[in-house]
């Protein structure tokens, strides 16, 4: 068995490749039991969020592991493999296992040590184990990257002065107007980046705020809360007409604002308009930039901002690393504990010496296969055996974990017919590399 990581980030694919492949909230459970039925899958956890979609995994083979994880991202978003290829990024074993400490600990979020991000990999984490599709290997791991990450935001202090994307998206605000102050300012959405956009520009010393959400109830109660006004959804097109500044930041999976509106919207007025969207999907069309008055910053235009506040952290971030390195280090020496990655071998290799002799003897008995018949006979017979030996490997590694755990896997060794080693079993994990970008 291997860990693997395949999934794309801010530094691997635009905002365009990024909303096109976003897991929405309400297909996650289905999302996660259908990669969790792909070939060579054994364990796995799905991270989407505004700059990334990342599966981690636990695979019987790096090879097939990685075609298969492909092959589920193209057909599940309705993308060409080849298309889908260039923007991904792969990790595996030591690599992956790193990339996971690093993206829990924010240090490979577009905000270096941002703890939003987790957050959010603890939710996928607890949607992957309520589900059923992570055992032995992906919980310890992400129980160790999750106590990592707060052990290391609590003794660095990393995150204290982290700046965030809803503070970004007011700085550049501030840069493209000489004073804010007197802005009438429209924020779609009351989540979580909507209200710390609303706390930054209060902090900016704007005064005229005016909250809009898909309920109104949501709204009311936010708007109440930080002190500013709220409208319903329905006046939001009234709302546009007269603001100067507006953010998005809704869940929306199609935009909410398009160039048609803008159009006749900027048609009707001279003063410009600022648009900020800092939600994945976009709620913005991006061809709004083209209407003349208007400028349009969505969540890649905020890197200069970003950067500025990441050159400031690099020492810290530099600590955390070396850190990093020992608390992978301990996550493979238990993973040698558990004792069953030989065990895995030798069932998969007798199930191919089966394979191997069932095949001489069929070539024996139909001389006249072709080539191409005896590849397709062949890898029809290594895909059953895939799939038989997949729910056993899953038990064995739980087995692992039990207080009788010695006992069960020498029963598991007797009924698989498998060499009872009396010596300490060590497995190491492998290094072979494929590379990290496809």
């Amino acid at each position: 068995m291997y860990i693997l990581s395949v999934g794309l980030n801010h530094t691997s694919a635009p905002i365009e490749i990024r909303e096109r492949l976003a897991f929405h909230t309400e297909e996650e459970e289905m999302a996660l039991v259908s990669l969790h039925q792909e070939k060579s899958i054994l364990e796995n956890v799905i991270i989407s969020t505004c700059n990334r979609t990342e599966i981690f995994a636990v695979v019987d083979q790096l090879h097939t592991g990685r075609y298969y994880i492909k092959r589920f991202l193209a057909n599940w978003f309705q993308m060409d493999m080849q298309l889908l290829e260039p923007y991904l990024l792969f990790f595996e074993e030591e690599a992956a296992v790193k990339h996971i400490y690093r993206v829990t600990s924010g240090l490979d979020s577009l905000i270096i040590g941002e703890t939003q991000i987790l957050g959010q990999v603890k939710d996928a984490f607890l949607s992957a184990q309520t589900i059923g599709t992570t055992g032995t290997i992906l919980n310890q791991l992400l129980r160790d990257a999750i106590h990592f990450a707060k052990n290391m935001h609590h003794t660095t202090k990393i995150n204290e002065n982290a700046v965030s994307i809803s503070y970004a998206a007011v700085e550049v605000v501030k840069k493209t107007h000489a004073d804010v102050s007197n802005k009438k300012t429209v924020v779609i959405g009351a989540g979580k980046m909507g209200t710390l956009a609303i706390q930054n520009m209060t902090g900016a010393k704007i005064t005229d705020i005016t909250l809009v959400n898909r309920t109104d109830q949501r709204a009311k109660e936010t708007a109440q809360q930080l002190g500013i006004q709220w409208r319903s959804n329905q006046e939001l097109a009234a709302e546009i007409q007269e603001a100067e500044i507006i953010i998005t930041s809704t869940s929306a999976t199609a935009p909410i604002i398009s160039k048609e509106a803008i159009t006749n919207i900027m048609a009707t007025r001279e003063k410009p308009l600022t648009l900020v969207d800092i939600a994945l999907p976009r709620n913005i069309e991006a061809s709004c930039a083209d209407v003349p008055n208007v400028t349009l910053f969505d969540i890649d235009d905020l890197g200069d901002v970003i950067q500025e506040n990441t050159e400031q952290r690099q020492a810290l971030v530099a600590e955390i690393e070396q850190h990093l390195d020992l608390a992978c280090a301990q996550f493979f020496e238990w993973e040698k504990q558990l004792g069953v990655v030989p065990i895995i071998k030798e069932l998969r290799q007798n199930a191919l010496d089966i394979q191997a002799e069932t095949m001489v003897s069929l070539t024996n008995k139909l001389p006249n296969l072709t080539d191409r018949e005896q590849v397709i006979i062949g890898k029809h017979m290594k895909s059953i055996i895939n799939q038989l030996l997949k729910q056993p490997v899953s038990e064995l590694k739980e087995m692992a974990t039990n207080e009788d755990a010695a006992s069960q896997i020498e029963l598991f060794q007797k009924i698989f017919h498998l060499k009872d080693n009396e010596e300490e079993i060590t497995p190491q994990i492998t290094t072979e590399k494929v590379g990290e970008k496809a």
